[in-house]
């Protein structure tokens, strides 16, 4: 007789089979879960910094400083050198124009001038000595002249005369050609005389122009010697105070030499050093302010030194408006220099984080503040105090913007104690 055979539910192939796809329905779910999610990190919210995004007026401005200067400097140096023979005022004296500073003293260039003193007295004396000896030659010539005058008035008198009288048979021809011969002879001598006074005229009035011109060419040298021995006493050029001078009684001076300054002290300027990084966006006309006895003053670019040393540029400010009272010389000025106009902005306070993400994404908050995720984001311009966020953040999130250095690749914070 027949038995049915009953059939295993739970055989060894079976099993395997669902074991195998139980697994691997595991293994898809752990990769599911593990890779969609987040590793992360608890921290202490009371070791890091937590800020508000936030919208308001926003302006573009670097921190530099500023050395007060007088509004113009003029430099003294020696346009002669010398000896300082004597000291007239003290560094700090408050000079006039024209006031005596120094005396130096060169004995060379004085000696030089003495000589040349000299040489001009006697060309001068030459000159005269000349002039004097051509006006008595000029007279000698016009008394030959007058002289040859009066003998040609008379041979034309006894020529006409005996033309006369020989027309009329009155004398023979020897008797007229005697007349004719001293006619001719008396016209001779008055042309020669005429010309010889003309031609000593000429001569006399170009030697005269070359001797004025030979002194006036001596005359002006020596106007240029005591110019130089002129210089010697070290006069202030301009109004304004003595600075910078070091100079002592019985020092040598070399000509060109730095002998002080003058500062002109109708008002004041602020030289500014600024990294060369800023050196395309600085130009006149550029705006900054200080805060000076509680109270904020304006300045302004007026000229630009494009000279690049050790790294930073200069630019010259001066004051808009009122000059703060008590500045002095030298004083230290802290500036915001302004690259831009103030805009409203999206802002979120600088801080450590961008050195780590560079301004690329942000830890933000979520909306309970337990914890916090990163967000792509985009920055744009940045003071001191600000970044301005184009992309990403919107006023009112909170953002962490403490340094991100031991957060490794933290895809979440989770803020808890």
């Amino acid at each position: 007789m027949d038995r049915i055979i009953e059939k295993k539910k739970w055989n060894s192939k079976r099993i395997m089979l669902i074991t195998g796809v139980t697994a691997l329905i595991v293994l898809i779910t752990l990769c599911i879960v593990f890779g969609s999610g987040k590793s992360k990190l608890t921290v202490d919210p009371e070791r890091i910094t937590i800020s508000e995004v936030t919208k308001g007026p926003f302006q573009e401005f670097i921190p530099v400083n500023g050395v007060v200067l007088p509004i113009t400097t003029i430099y003294l140096d020696a346009v002669e050198g010398g000896r300082v023979e004597k000291l007239f005022v003290e560094d700090g004296t408050d000079m006039k124009k024209g006031d005596p500073i120094m005396k130096l003293s060169d004995l060379d260039l004085e000696l030089s001038l003495a000589n040349q003193q000299t040489q001009v007295f006697n060309v001068l004396t030459q000159m005269q000595i000349s002039r004097d000896q051509a006006q008595q030659n000029t007279i000698g010539k016009l008394q030959n002249l007058n002289d040859a005058d009066n003998t040609l008035k008379e041979a034309t008198r006894l020529y006409t005369l005996d033309k006369k009288l020989y027309a009329q048979k009155a004398i023979g021809l020897q008797e007229y050609q005697v007349a004719l011969n001293a006619y001719d002879y008396a016209v001779s001598k008055r042309k020669l005389n005429a010309q010889i006074l003309k031609q000593d005229s000429t001569s006399v009035k170009v030697q005269a122009q070359q001797s004025q011109e030979s002194y006036n060419n001596m005359k002006n040298t020596l106007d240029l010697m005591k110019q130089k021995v002129g210089d010697l006493i070290v006069k202030a050029p301009v109004d304004g105070q003595l600075t910078s001078m070091d100079a002592e009684v019985g020092q040598n001076i070399n000509k060109g030499e730095r002998l002080g300054e003058i500062d002109v002290l109708s008002g004041y300027k602020v030289r500014v050093n600024i990294d060369e990084h800023y050196l395309s966006r600085v130009y006149n006309g550029l705006m900054g302010d200080f805060s000076f006895a509680d109270k904020t003053y304006k300045l302004k670019i007026k000229k630009v030194f494009t000279q690049v040393t050790n790294g930073q540029f200069q630019v010259d400010m001066e004051f808009v408006g009122v000059v703060p009272t008590g500045i002095r010389r030298g004083q230290t000025l802290q500036i915001r220099l302004a690259l831009s106009d103030q805009t409203q902005a999206i802002l979120v306070p600088k801080g450590g984080f961008y050195q780590t993400t560079g301004g690329n994404w942000i830890f933000k908050l979520s909306a309970d503040g337990k914890t916090a995720y990163k967000v792509d984001i985009q920055l744009n311009r940045q003071n001191p105090d600000y970044y301005e966020v184009t992309n990403g953040l919107q006023p009112g999130d909170r953002v962490v913007t403490s340094s991100y250095d031991t957060y490794g690749d933290m895809q979440e914070l989770v803020l808890s104690k």
